[in-house]
């Protein structure tokens, strides 16, 4: 089994490079083998294929569930937040990045776009217990759009220290 390289310590000679794009056939298999990777650590949130030196555009990300990234492009991004990243690929090296609260994005696997926001849901008719799960709700679909952005950032060879503020 394949296993993530740590840019630190190794050479990746993908990190940098923007990936391939792969059948969605061949896009599922490479999934279910980041997801062994992934499952395997059993740390990080999301894995793309260049972290353990596969050229294709495929990316997992596991958050709220688990998606699959095949060909990836966000066609949209709204609302600027900043945020503290860290990465497999340089551990214990995080960085403070801006990214988007919003985002949508294309998949080859998919005919329709996927939305992404961070934003607060509407509270009304929710008793005070709830309130709890509504913050950590939204703190987690911020995480996921962050993750997927970087996810897509490493398939088109850009890595947290591009994006550092």
């Amino acid at each position: 089994m394949k296993q993530v390289i740590d840019c630190t310590q190794n050479h990746n000679p993908i990190i940098n490079k923007k990936l391939k794009e792969v059948s969605v056939e061949e896009g599922l298999a490479i999934a279910e083998e980041l997801f062994q990777i992934h499952n395997k650590r059993k740390d990080g949130i999301g894995l793309a294929a260049n972290q353990v030196g596969i050229d294709a555009q495929v990316a997992i990300v596991n958050v709220r569930e688990p998606l699959v990234l095949i060909n990836p492009k966000i066609i949209s991004k709204e609302n600027p937040i900043d945020y503290y990243e860290g990465c497999l690929s340089y551990p214990g090296k995080g960085i403070s990045t801006q990214r988007y609260r919003d985002i949508i994005v294309s998949t080859a696997q998919s005919e329709a776009d996927w939305y992404f926001s961070g934003a607060e849901e509407n509270s009304e008719g929710k008793s005070g217990w709830d309130k709890g799960n509504l913050e950590q709700d939204q703190q987690n679909r911020i995480l996921e759009s962050v993750c997927i952005q970087h996810e897509i950032d490493h398939l088109m060879g850009k890595t947290i220290h591009d994006r550092q503020i």
